[in-house]
């Protein structure tokens, strides 16, 4: 019995580490590519808000959208994007988290949103073939707030935006890259 379970056990392993996706060249020179480029798109599917009281309350209440939770809330179906053509930044993502301090009472724009030449723009490769594009820009509706980005893009595509803000809390939106024709 003992052989058996061992056996099993070293068969999911092996099966484990062959389903572990490889990635080719050709994804890495695309990925090179696109950034070079300076011009792509990135549609969130996900957004990861730190979890705190207020955020965990509001999921208790059933008000989260179907498949969310308190920490991940899917964002399909929902306006959201980043854009990045040559040196200017764009976007408009939903915020869920808590504002410390600004805004206005009755306010329509609640989400982060900035668009302009963002300040202190790096771009460097990051591990496993990503890269990591830093900035600086302030809100496009309150200036008074800014925000400080980092943008993940991966291989695959898949991409992580993290969004430390000066008035609300930080955080995390997970999604897809697309390519922005030259047309737009």
């Amino acid at each position: 019995m003992k052989r058996y379970v061992i056996l099993i056990s070293v068969v999911f392993i092996l099966f484990g580490c062959a389903a572990s996706k490889k990635v080719t060249q050709a994804e890495i020179n695309y990925l090179d590519t696109l950034i070079k480029s300076k011009s792509f798109t990135i549609d969130s599917e996900w957004a990861e808000p730190q979890v705190t009281n207020a955020i965990m309350q509001i999921a208790n209440a059933g008000m989260l959208p179907v498949g969310s939770n308190a920490g991940s809330i899917n964002l399909v179906g929902n306006s959201n994007f980043f854009k990045m053509k040559k040196d200017t930044v764009a976007a408009y993502l939903p915020y869920f988290g808590e504002r410390h301090m600004g805004g206005s009472y009755g306010g329509r724009n609640t989400g982060i949103e900035f668009e302009g030449i963002p300040e202190e723009l790096t771009i460097s490769e990051g591990k496993e073939n990503s890269y990591r594009i830093r900035f600086r820009i302030s809100d496009k509706n309150t200036p008074t707030e800014a925000y400080t980005v980092l943008v993940q893009v991966f291989p695959s595509l898949s991409s992580t935006i993290y969004i430390n803000s000066s008035q609300k809390n930080s955080i995390r939106y997970r999604g897809k890259v697309i390519k922005t024709s030259e047309e737009k």
